[in-house]
């Protein structure tokens, strides 16, 4: 997760507060879509397996708890 803060604040240095879990990481403008290819290739480095682009929904990166529960959680 602190990989995932890391890449956030880098791309959003004016922000001062805190990063948790439940924060909207899309309403509140922190995963812009010109970044967006760059954040899933995180995620694919992080994971360790390759994302299909193509069955994302919005939802799935709304917070730092659904990021890690739909992408880096191990799978079963």
């Amino acid at each position: 997760m602190d990989e995932i803060i890391t890449w956030i604040r880098s791309k959003n240095p004016e922000l001062d507060g805190e990063i948790s879990g439940d924060t909207d990481l899309i309403e509140s403008r922190l995963i812009a879509s010109i970044s967006f290819l760059e954040f899933i290739s995180l995620l694919e480095d992080l994971s360790g397996r390759s994302i299909d682009v193509g069955s994302l929904s919005v939802d799935d990166f709304r917070t730092i708890d659904r990021i890690n529960e739909n992408f880096l959680v191990p799978v079963a």
